[in-house]
């Protein structure tokens, strides 16, 4: 899969990656999809959670989207027809199994590619600098509270490098659970993610809020 230009917008299909999307419309003379650089993953998922990172979100950027029906209909669908919030997507009048992301058209603002690569650039060097991005991980765990940072919260606990089997609450970044050893399993994050929201809130009174998806069952 990749993105292609579709008159003045990009289309990417759900499979791509943000990154990958990031470095395509720069190359076009298009600013705007920069920060999609630093979002692990691809299209479809920052669709679903309007992934986002330093100041802005998939879904400032979205014109309309693709969506396949679990009959196989196509439709096209405009950003109204969602409810858009912090880390949060989902249509306004749910269908009894909602479809799912098949691609989206982003309208970026025209510019300069020299200028847009710089960017990007500069955003991963941002990134190197303040997140474990060199060891496995899933990102940013938790929301931020309103007003306060997770991150914040999590260090204020001590939590910072505390492990669950595999897993490890990153040394540089405390709302990042790594896999240093790559032997953590489902479970060990699972837990781990289980206790920092039960320390946060013991400590500070704050429940956070997870940001990452967990699919099927959780361990007992």
């Amino acid at each position: 899969a990749r993105p292609q230009m579709d008159g003045p917008e990009v289309f990417a299909p759900a499979g791509v990656a943000n990154p990958k999307l990031a470095r395509f419309a720069a190359n076009q003379g298009l600013e705007g999809g920069e920060f999609l650089a630093g979002i692990p993953g691809t299209v479809g998922g920052a669709l679903a959670m309007n992934a986002g990172c330093y100041g802005s979100e998939t879904w400032d950027r979205v014109t309309r989207v693709q969506m396949i029906d679990p009959h196989g209909v196509l439709s096209v669908r405009q950003p109204e027809a969602f409810q858009i919030g912090y880390r949060h997507c989902s249509l306004r009048a749910e269908a009894p199994v909602a479809p799912w992301f098949v691609g989206a058209w982003f309208g970026f603002r025209p510019g300069s590619s020299a200028a847009a690569r710089g960017r990007i650039r500069s955003l991963l060097e941002r990134r190197v600098a303040a997140q474990p991005i060199n060891l496995p991980n899933a990102g940013s765990v938790f929301r931020n509270p309103p007003g306060d940072y997770a991150a914040r919260l999590i260090e204020a606990c001590g939590l910072k490098s505390f492990s669950i089997g595999g897993a490890q609450v990153s040394e540089k970044h405390a709302n990042f659970i790594v896999n240093p050893g790559r032997r953590a399993r489902a479970a060990d994050i699972e837990a781990l993610i289980e206790l920092i929201g039960r320390r946060v809130l013991e400590v500070h009174g704050v429940q956070l809020v997870p940001e990452v998806r967990i699919v099927g069952e959780i361990d007992a």
